[in-house]
């Protein structure tokens, strides 16, 4: 795990891809609440049996609910500190590459991309790739911005 704080030297590090994370189950529970919370309850994501003969043969993550679980995913990767706080600025780009099966386990592998000064801070660009394990291609490719004020 990479830990920055405000003393790090990042540029030796911009270009480079973290070790991955953690892997992260997404079973049919956490896809029903985000469901329910994002009032999407799309059958290929909700229904078993009607998902069983659809498309991939069981029910798929929204993919915005593997979009939502960056921060969660970024934090077994990386780790920030000594900052007064740490501000998600946006998305430059988001790909949805492939599904994210019920039941499957994903993990986030970070490349630090850009991290440049800012007015009492560090500006990090990042581009977080979402695996899927046992799959090739990813569910999710997110550049994002986070600003860390110092």
């Amino acid at each position: 795990m990479l830990t920055i704080d405000p003393q790090s030297d990042l540029a030796p590090l911009v270009g480079t891809t973290l070790s991955p994370g953690a892997w992260f189950a997404i079973d049919q529970a956490r896809i029903d609440a985000f469901a329910a919370a994002t009032v999407d309850d799309q059958w290929l994501h909700t229904d078993p049996v009607r998902a069983a003969s659809g498309p991939y043969g069981r029910t798929i993550a929204h993919g915005f609910l593997v979009l939502a679980l960056l921060p969660a995913l970024a934090a077994s990767a990386l780790a920030i500190s000594g900052f007064t706080s740490v501000i998600n600025y946006g998305l430059n780009r988001v790909r949805f590459p492939a599904p994210a099966p019920v039941d499957s386990r994903v993990r986030d592998r970070i490349a630090l991309d850009s991290a440049e000064s800012a007015a009492n801070g560090i500006l990090l660009t990042l581009t977080h790739t979402i695996e899927v394990e046992g799959q090739d291609r990813p569910a999710c490719v997110a550049q994002q911005i986070r600003l860390l004020k110092r």
